[in-house]
């Protein structure tokens, strides 16, 4: 049995199979090592590769270079034979070469010698940096050798500590192995002697009451020292509290990370004063670092070791001197003079440590003595002079040291009679001709001397002529001494003359100078840009002056004069307003505009006969004019001359004959209460012009009006055929069937309006409010989500989402309202609502403000901010919405045009229309 055992070790003594690796099945990963492959071996040889190759037939590569001799030449001459000839031509060429480059060898080498040296000037080696430092080393004494400081550590990095093991002796394991051992048991002699009597004054017992008392005396110590007082029983109770608490404040707490970085620093500048005690910025900052760190005699000390290494730098006596109190400060400037004596600043500083105006007098004149051409030292004793005349002695002494001081010229001539003052200026422009201030200086004079006394009218001109030519020709004297100055400079001098109370000489730079570096094509739009600016900037003087003459180069521009009108009209006098257009209405007769303006402005200051007179003359250059024709209607009917006006409009209908008079003939027969007239009127206009949509509302509404529902269906049914794209006569219509009760064909009507007017948010709007008026909420509210998204952009749909909403969600709807149109004035006006609602006052003001800046006509946004202000505002802000209502003049919003064109408003001003608006709006 045991020989038919089988031996299940018998595999290790077998060979492995090829594909074997060991401990493959426990992830182990196989790898083959030179053992395993045996020894490298030869490739095949040429031979072999030849045979092989010629078995299969193929034919043996030959390279074409194998049997090429390295000697040899290539190409054309490579199968000659080397002759002595060839060997003579080379010898020849060789020394050719050698020739040539024994010519050149010598500039060769010069050339890069010369690069050479500057390349070890620019760069030189660290032992020639060290060169002449080396040598002196020779003369340092041993002292100081020694007194070199020690190089610091400015690597930041940490040094590896010297550990290093100690043996320790028997007697300190001993002594620490029984420090912290209890004694339980009383040693033989003193159960003997009953204990061992230890005295009080020897220490080993603790008077806690004392160490409170001296507790309690050190705090009030401390407290004595902040109030300021010195107590002996340091139990005063004299601290200010104010005082006191106000020093608690001052007290800098710092940090243990800022205590750590004053304490690098300290290290750093110490070494950098040390390395470098010639640096006197290091010496500056190092005294700031210690007066951070509230060290103020290590500060001081600093400074004044920097005053002693820098002795030249005048920041170092500057910075030690605010570093020490008055006294001290002025020993050390007196110091700094003597080896700083011509710096300003030192003097100055000394200067003003001076309390008393003689001792601040004579530092200065000592100043000037050292150094005599600083403009800044002669302003400065100027300005202590109290008296003008010893200003003025000062400032002719110091003219006369500086020539060239353009500041000290125009003071002294300040200080001048007007005759001398001239004087002074020439001298000035003589010796300074590049300064354009003197100029301006002469041409302030002549005009402020103009204007001085009471003079004739015609001597006053001439002399305010002779500003124009002084700077005409302080521009052409500078033009000639090649100082350009550009445009805006020019126009920046103007604003400042204006300023400074000088309009005349304004006026008189801008006539010299607005024309310069324009191209011809773009000097209109250069110069209504450059007035806009200047008006902007509160600049009226320069701006009016650009307008003038820009108005000289084009007298017949109509937008010109109407902006120099509405100049006049924001900033000027009426007397300048009525010279603008008299002269506006001269050059540009056929501007309808203009005369409208000027009759207008006649008839606001209450000169009816005027503006009847201004008219006249308008239809003389205007006879057709439609404007012209209505304004003198408008003027006759507001000042109740009704026959006047009704003969004007039947004239008018005859001579201009337009639909626009036909409709005012119609609607001032309206009002007047002749409703028959007035349809007869709109009868024969409607034959003549039958496309003019307003005719058939007007016609509408008087039937309406009169309960003739019939007869008005048909005038805006007949409307609504002629002009199928007027939105508001579908509104009309829609709005005659809602009063009849048939809001189902009102519906119907404003969806045909919508099939021929797509995306028109008005007729959107109106169907929602048909849906609200019959009382269906959720339909109108799908309406109105219908209509944002037709019309993803209306301002009047998006405020009716707005107030649609419940209160919690409607801030939420304003902004998606805002992002979608963030300019419409609706919506701004529906935000300011909102925030009114919130009761934030002023954010509610300034989005009311918004709302008109963005579009001033919308009459509804007026009455409500009219209505905010008359629960949250004062009188005076009321009265000022209720001025810049009737400045802007609005026509527009549904509740301003239904009140406004009502027949009950009619002659009512716009104040009136804006209380009744304010009073219907909810």
């Amino acid at each position: 049995m045991a020989a038919n055992k089988t031996n299940k070790l018998a595999f290790l003594s077998m060979p492995a199979p090829a594909s074997y690796v060991a401990g493959l099945g426990r992830g182990a990963s196989g790898f083959t090592t030179r053992s395993d492959i045996g020894p490298a071996r030869e490739g095949p040889s040429a031979e072999v590769v030849a045979e092989a190759q010629a078995r299969r037939g193929e034919e043996a590569e030959v390279d074409p270079e194998q049997f090429q001799d390295p000697d040899n030449e290539y190409g054309l001459f490579a199968g000659t034979t080397y002759e002595a000839d060839d060997e003579e031509a080379d010898m020849i060429y060789d020394q050719v070469d050698h020739n040539m480059d024994a010519r050149r060898r010598a500039r060769r080498e010069a050339l890069e010698n010369a690069e050479l040296a500057k390349h070890r000037a620019e760069r030189p080696k660290i032992q020639q940096q060290f060169a002449d430092l080396k040598r002196g080393l020779a003369v340092v004494t041993d002292e100081e050798w020694e007194s070199i400081p020690e190089v610091g550590n400015l690597t930041r990095k940490k040094r590896k500590r010297d550990e290093r093991s100690y043996v320790v002796s028997d007697s300190v394991i001993v002594g620490d192995r029984s420090k912290n051992e209890y004694e339980n048991s009383l040693d033989a002699r003193q159960q003997a002697a009953g204990g061992f009597e230890t005295p009080a004054e020897s220490g080993m017992l603790t008077n806690f009451v004392e160490m409170g008392q001296a507790r309690d005396k050190i705090l009030s110590l401390k407290l004595d020292q902040v109030s300021g007082t010195s107590t002996t029983s340091g139990l005063s109770t004299s601290v200010d509290p104010k005082g006191y608490l106000t020093s608690l404040d001052s007290v800098i707490l710092k940090t243990d990370a800022e205590i750590g970085d004053i304490k690098r620093a300290r290290m750093l500048f110490d070494s950098l004063v040390k390395s470098n005690p010639k640096h006197s910025p290091g010496w500056i900052a190092a005294a700031c670092l210690e007066e951070h760190a509230g060290r103020m005699v290590a500060a001081r000390k600093l400074i004044k070791a920097g005053c002693e290494q820098c002795p030249k730098s005048e920041d170092v006596w500057l910075e030690a001197a605010r570093l020490h109190n008055n006294d001290d400060a002025k020993v050390i400037l007196a110091n700094a003079v003597q080896h700083v004596g011509q710096s300003v600043k030192i003097w100055l500083a000394a200067a003003d440590l001076e309390h008393d105006i003689k001792a601040k007098k004579r530092v200065l004149r000592k100043a000037l003595e050292h150094i005599p051409n600083s403009v800044r030292l002669w302003k400065e004793t100027v300005n202590l002079e109290a008296s003008a005349v010893d200003a003025r002695i000062l400032l002719s002494r110091a003219v006369e040291v500086i020539p060239l001081s353009v500041e000290l010229w125009l003071a002294l001539a300040r200080l001048e009679t007007p005759e001398k003052a001239k004087a002074v200026l020439n001298k000035a422009r003589k010796a300074v001709p590049t300064s354009h201030d003197i100029w301006i200086a002469a041409g302030r004079l002549l005009e402020q001397e103009a204007y001085a006394t009471d003079k004739p009218e015609d001597q006053r001109k001439k002399e305010l002529e002779l500003v124009d030519k002084t700077i005409e020709a302080g521009v052409r004297e500078l033009r000639r001494h090649q100082v350009l100055l550009t445009r805006e400079q020019w126009l920046k001098e103007a604003e400042r003359c204006e300023s400074e109370g000088s309009p005349r000489t304004c006026e008189a730079i801008v006539k010299a100078t607005v024309a310069m570096e324009v191209e011809e094509e773009d000097r209109l739009d250069t110069w209504v840009s450059d007035a806009e600016s200047a008006e902007s900037r509160g600049h009226v003087g320069t701006a009016r002056a650009i307008l003038a003459y820009a108005l000289k180069v084009f007298p017949d521009k109509r937008s010109l004069w109407r902006k120099a009108a509405d100049l006049e009209k924001a900033h000027g006098t009426k007397e300048s307003l009525d010279a603008i257009l008299t002269r506006a209405v001269h050059y540009c007769p056929q501007a309808e505009v203009l005369w409208l303006m000027w009759a207008k402005e006649k008839w606001l200051a209450g000169d009816v006969p005027a503006a009847r007179e201004v008219l006249e003359r308008a239809f003389v250059a205007n006879p057709e004019s439609e404007q012209i024709w209505l304004a003198a209607v408008k003027l006759e009917a507001e000042n109740g001359e009704l026959g006047v006006a009704r003969e004007l409009l039947v004239r008018a209908r005859t001579v201009a004959d337009t639909q626009r008079i036909w409709m005012k003939s119609a609607v001032f027969e309206r009002q007047q209460g002749k409703i028959d007239t007035a349809l007869e009127t709109l009868a024969t206009a409607l034959k003549k012009y039958p496309k003019f949509a307003k005719l058939y509302m007007i016609q509408g509404q008087i039937h309406q009006s009169q309960q003739h529902y019939a007869a008005a269906r048909v005038s805006f049914a007949a409307g609504i055929k002629a002009c199928p794209k007027e939105v508001t006569l579908w509104i009309l219509a829609s709005r005659l069937e809602e009063a009849d009760g048939k809001s189902i064909k009102a519906r119907a009507l404003l969806d045909k309006a919508r099939l021929a007017n797509p995306a028109s948010d008005v007729l959107w709007a109106e169907a929602v409010g048909v849906e609200e008026r019959s009382g269906g909420a959720a339909q109108a509210k799908t309406v109105l989500a219908r209509g944002l998204q037709d019309c993803p952009t209306s301002g009047l749909l998006w405020s009716m989402a707005i107030w649609a909403e419940p209160r919690p969600t409607r801030k939420s709807r304003s902004a998606d309202a805002l992002r979608k149109s963030a300019d419409d004035p609706l919506i701004l006006c529906t935000v300011a609502r909102l925030f009114w609602a919130e009761r934030k006052i002023e954010k509610a003001r300034q989005w009311f403000e918004r709302a008109l800046s963005a579009n001033p006509d919308m009459g509804d946004i007026w009455a409500w901010w009219l209505k905010f202000e008359r629960q949250h505002g004062i009188a005076e802000q009321q009265e000022d919405v209720i001025r810049k209502c009737i400045s802007a003049e609005p026509h527009h919003s549904p509740t301003w045009q239904s009140v406004a064109k009502d027949m009950a408003s009619t002659g009512k001003s716009t104040r009136e229309i804006l209380e009744i608006v304010a009073k219907r709006l909810q």
